[in-house]
């Protein structure tokens, strides 16, 4: 009877123990999944990773289980960066537009902007392209420079406002290009003075001077190539565009009356 009593005690001992251990482990994992932190750290793990799928769905649960949290606002942009690293910019746009939208005073807004213009920017992929992501890029960097002057991804937008830029002087360019060799001179200058006066800080400008050159030489309209060819020499002297267009002029004045005429231009 005494062995059946102890044995009784041992057994309760036993379950409640376990009972104690059970409730110490579940606890424990109560608290770990209730922490966003911890969660928001297991997730960057795999996006380190290059996990993305795997961090992608984390982020989204904690953005779903503490849509108040610090961590749940950090996980919409890291899901919008995802989209954006996997070239799915139109759904990274759409993600960091709304973040701005929903955060306006967000520490990171210049980040959310910057990344908007990137998306655009590395859709460019060559000059031919219809010109939307041009100006989408242009007016997103923009953006950045206006609204935070100082912030640290300005300079970079600065830079890229200028590859950008060269990007629709070349389109200019090679739609200009084609207008003149077909002979329609009026509007292959329109494009050339695009160039030369919206586009001056490109590569461009010195050949879009000398086409404008020889659109005017070949419309009769000997005074505007003279003086554009002076514009040429005066901006540009070392430059091939230049001697191309010298080379041309002289053809019909003469070496000696073209510098004469360029002489009077500039006297005048």
């Amino acid at each position: 009877m005494i062995k059946k009593i102890i044995s009784l005690i041992l057994l309760l001992l036993s379950v409640n123990c376990s009972s104690y251990n059970a409730n110490i482990e579940s606890d424990n994992s109560t608290k770990v999944l209730s922490d966003p932190e911890k969660l928001y750290t297991l997730a960057k793990l795999n996006f380190d990773e290059k996990e993305y799928e795997v961090a992608r769905i984390q982020f989204t649960e904690i953005s779903r289980l503490y849509p108040l949290s610090n961590e749940a606002i950090q996980s919409e942009i890291m899901i919008g960066f995802i989209s954006y690293i996997k070239m799915d910019y139109e759904n990274a746009i759409m993600i960091f537009e709304k973040i701005i939208n929903k955060y306006p005073s967000h520490k990171d807004l210049d980040y959310l902007f910057y990344m908007k213009a990137m998306c655009n920017y590395e859709q460019l992929q060559n000059a031919g392209l219809d010109g939307i992501y041009n100006d989408l890029a242009l007016s997103s960097f923009n953006q950045v420079i206006n609204r935070f002057p100082e912030s640290k991804y300005a300079k970079d937008s600065r830079q890229k406002i200028i590859l950008v830029k060269s990007n629709i002087a070349a389109k200019h360019m090679e739609i200009g290009r084609f207008y003149l060799n077909n002979q329609k001179h009026i509007a292959a200058l329109n494009r050339f003075k695009i160039v030369v006066n919206d586009f001056s800080m490109t590569k461009f400008t010195p050949e879009a001077l000398h086409r404008m050159v020889e659109a005017y030489y070949e419309m009769g309209m000997y005074d505007e190539s003279y003086k554009t060819a002076a514009l040429l020499g005066y901006n540009y002297p070392q430059s091939k565009w230049y001697e191309y267009s010298y080379n041309l002029i002289i053809k019909k004045d003469g070496e000696e009356k073209f510098l004469e005429k360029l002489r009077n231009l500039f006297d005048g």
